[in-house]
């Protein structure tokens, strides 16, 4: 299985930025991080970061050929962004949101996103080992999915 992890803008400051609000853990770390655990459980994971909205959304249309599922950070373009909503609706690749953050705890301009409509599911405020948490719940997903396609129904008959 492969997925594809996207860091949205600001997110190559990580360690630096914001400390009280996202901790000092470099971007580094948390993709070494990623990656060990893609190691650990048997996938290929393929890492990108960006500071630009355009980059992003061609990068979820690209996935669309050789992911299996894809795990994004938008972060600020979480509240703005309708052309990244719309790449990952039109890709129909199982997606899971992570933020650093809890967004619902936050700024009120942060409680809304555009990507949660469309994602399987979100993950927030656990810091960096969100990605973990949605790395495990994407893998646990998509197995389900492809034995679910894999078993023939009981009957033979249609449903």
């Amino acid at each position: 299985m492969r997925m594809l992890v996207l860091h949205g803008p600001n997110l190559n400051l990580l360690g630096t930025r914001e400390r009280s609000l996202y901790g000092t853990t470099s971007l580094k770390a948390v993709n070494d991080a990623i990656t060990r655990l893609a190691e650990q459980i048997g996938i290929h994971v393929e890492i990108k970061q960006s500071n630009s909205e355009g980059e992003l959304v061609t990068w979820i249309q690209e996935a669309r050929t050789g992911f299996d599922g894809l795990i994004i950070n938008p972060a600020g373009y979480t509240h703005t962004s309708v052309a990244i909503r719309d790449a990952i609706a039109a890709t129909a690749l199982p997606t899971v949101e992570v933020h650093l953050t809890n967004i619902h705890q936050r700024e009120p301009f942060r409680h809304r996103s555009y990507i949660a409509g469309v994602a399987l599911g979100q993950v927030s405020g656990f810091g960096p080992t969100g990605y973990l948490l949605a790395m495990r719940g994407l893998l646990d997903h998509l197995k389900s999915t492809r034995t679910a396609r894999r078993t023939p129904r009981k009957g033979g008959g249609k449903a």
